[in-house]
């Protein structure tokens, strides 16, 4: 059996390395750049430091900031027309998931030609997408060094997963001085988020010894330090060691997959315009319960590194105790305990069901379920 490993050709850590991500624009040769940002964020000054470093160096930029917190297809077709207008020779994502997945959506259509409805599923693209930087200003989604890219598509009311080799950014920036101001229900997200990607991962069936390692490593870090983000945003030390945290889950589920959480989670966040980490972190509990069946040993593995004493343990205990010490960590950094809080109705679960199942085609959980399998999971997350 052979596996592959992606990641980003250059990875820029610690406070203050968004000077170095600039020094490392300017050395590429780039002449302008298309930022892509959300609103919120443009609005409060985010984007100006950034400018600010790259005029320094000759680079010019404009920027497009309609990405909304689950990027559709329309603002693709948005940002590569700017792109376009503004003969802008690489791009740069500045935000959280949002921001990257559009940036990507933008960059592979802009050198592949054609829809970025035409790239859903696995590697369906001739080259590369156009060159992107993407800046994090979040700890969860791992966005900006995975070659995932997820696109609400608006007329079906689904999220396509797009993963993609050629979507894989070529630099990825994590400053935690820009994290700092992330309120706290963000914070609990996006680390939550992280925590199921370095889950999912550990327990899929393309697990390596690299991403099992990556991956449990990253639970550790979240178990110690994801209350005192959200507790004490302006902890630097917490907040550097969630961006470590986030991107160790990043390169876990970047080549070993994802699970139902995910497959799940997509629909509701297309569906109802819902968080994707609030998402996760409710189905979670709920996914690794079903997964207990297959393999509780290695459910026992995140129990220990969730600070559990396995060692009188059974595989079984240990998987229900990895459950109990997810439950107490998502209701410590305050998650909603079921998806109906966050406006789901239980009327709509055939179609979720059927859509996480065709979603689920593309991820390596450890079980495969049912159709009345995935709906039970959906009523348990109510």
């Amino acid at each position: 059996m052979t596996s592959a490993f992606y990641i980003p050709t250059v990875n820029l850590m610690g406070a203050g390395c968004l000077k170095d991500a600039a020094d490392s624009i300017q050395a590429q040769g780039f002449k302008k750049g298309l930022i892509v940002i959300d609103q919120v964020l443009n609005k409060i000054g985010v984007v100006a430091p950034v400018q600010a470093l790259l005029t320094e160096r000759d680079v010019q930029t404009a920027v497009f900031d309609g990405t909304q917190p689950n990027p559709t297809i329309g603002n693709v077709e948005q940002g590569l027309k700017i792109l376009s207008d503004n003969q802008c020779d690489f791009v740069i994502s500045l935000g959280g998931g949002s921001a990257h997945d559009c940036a990507k959506g933008i960059a592979l259509v802009a050198a592949n030609g054609g829809k970025i409805a035409d790239y859903e599923g696995v590697d369906q693209s001739a080259k590369p997408m156009l060159p992107l930087i993407a800046i994090n200003t979040t700890a969860g989604t791992a966005s900006e060094m995975t070659r995932f890219c997820i696109i609400t598509d608006e007329a079906r009311h689904i999220k396509m997963a797009i993963v993609d080799k050629h979507t894989t950014p070529l630099i990825s920036v994590n400053d935690p001085e820009l994290m700092l101001a992330k309120p706290a229900s963000l914070t609990a997200a996006t680390g939550m988020d992280a925590l199921t990607h370095a889950i999912e991962a550990y327990v899929s069936i393309a697990a390596t010894p690299i991403t099992g390692a990556v991956a449990i490593k990253a639970i550790e870090l979240i178990q110690a330090n994801l209350r005192e983000a959200v507790q004490n945003g302006g902890n630097i030390e917490a907040r550097e060691q969630m961006a470590y945290t986030q991107f160790m889950a990043g390169m876990a589920f970047n080549n070993a997959s994802l699970g139902y959480v995910h497959a799940m989670a997509h629909q509701l966040g297309g569906f109802y315009d819902l968080p994707h980490g609030v998402c996760n972190a409710i189905l979670l509990p709920h996914v690794q319960r079903f997964n207990a069946k297959a393999c509780p040993e290695r459910l026992k593995d995140v129990a220990k590194a969730m600070g559990v004493d396995v060692s009188a343990l059974t595989a079984e205990q240990g998987a229900e105790a990895a459950i109990d010490a997810i439950v107490k960590l998502a209701s410590d950094v305050v998650i909603p305990s079921g998806i109906d809080q966050l406006g789901a109705k239980a009327d709509d679960i055939p179609t979720l069901t059927e859509n996480a199942l065709k979603d689920a085609c593309g991820f390596t959980n450890p079980i495969q379920a049912t159709a009345e399998e995935i709906s039970e999971i959906f009523r348990a997350a109510m």
